[in-house]
C-alpha cells in the first residue's frame, strides 16, 4: 500500500510539474503590480516596437485573434474599436499583439493583418507579430481576446478578460463591467485600480 502510495505521490508531483513546465501558464506570466516584461516585436508595416518606446505612456496590450468568436464579438459589435479610438485620444498606446503560430489559426502575413485591420475599422497603435509566442508565454497570454494595461511607469496594472461578460453575444456588452475601461480610467485620474485582475475569457491562444 505505502509502494503503491509513493507511485501516487511522485506522479502527482511529476504531474505538477510538467503543468508548470507548460508554456503560457500562471506560473509564467507577467505579474500585476510588478514591471511588464520588456519585448520587442515587429509590427505589420516592418517597423520593431519595444515596450520600452512607449515609457512615460499607458499601453493597453491585447492579444487578437480574427478567427476567434469572441473577438469576433467585439470587433464586428464596435466595442473595441470604440475603447481604442476612447483611449488613443487621451494618448495611450494600444497595441494589438498576435501570438498565433505558423499555420495555425490566426497567423497571416503582414499584408493580410493590414487588410483585416482597415476592414474591421480598427485603430491600434500597431499590430504587432509574435509567431514563435515568446511574448505572449512571457505575459501568460492565454485567450483571445487577453488584456493587459500598463502604466507610465511600466509597471503592469491589469491584466485578465475585456469585460465580466464570458461568452459570445454582442447583446451582453452593454450590461456588462468593462474591467479595460475601468482600470485606465481610473489610472489615468490617478486613482487607484478597484479590480487589477480577471480570469480572461476567449478562445485559447494558438501557439
Amino acid at each position: 500500500m505505502m509502494q503503491k502510495n509513493g507511485w501516487t505521490l511522485a506522479a502527482g508531483v511529476l504531474g505538477l510539474l510538467a503543468m508548470l513546465a507548460l508554456p503560457g501558464r500562471a506560473g509564467a506570466a507577467a505579474v500585476v503590480g510588478q514591471p511588464a516584461p520588456p519585448f520587442t516585436l515587429t509590427d505589420t508595416s516592418g517597423k520593431q516596437q519595444s515596450l520600452a518606446d512607449f515609457q512615460g505612456k499607458f499601453v493597453v496590450l491585447e492579444w487578437i485573434n480574427h478567427e476567434c468568436p469572441f473577438v469576433k464579438k467585439h470587433y464586428g459589435s464596435g466595442n473595441m474599436q470604440k475603447l481604442q479610438k476612447k483611449y488613443l485620444d487621451q494618448g495611450v498606446v494600444w497595441l494589438s499583439v498576435s501570438s498565433s503560430a505558423p499555420g495555425k489559426q490566426g497567423n497571416y502575413p503582414p499584408a493580410k493583418w493590414n487588410e483585416l485591420t482597415a476592414a474591421a475599422k480598427a485603430s491600434p497603435t500597431a499590430v504587432l507579430l509574435d509567431p514563435d509566442g515568446t511574448v505572449g508565454r512571457a505575459y501568460g497570454a492565454k485567450t483571445t481576446p487577453h488584456m493587459y494595461v500598463i502604466d507610465r511607469q511600466g509597471t503592469l496594472i491589469y491584466a485578465g478578460g475585456i469585460d465580466d461578460k464570458p461568452s459570445t453575444d454582442p447583446d451582453d456588452i452593454p450590461g456588462a463591467k468593462s474591467y479595460v475601461d475601468l482600470a485606465l480610467t481610473e489610472a489615468i485620474a490617478g486613482q487607484p485600480i478597484a479590480v487589477a485582475s480577471s480570469t480572461p475569457y476567449g478562445c485559447s491562444v494558438k501557439y
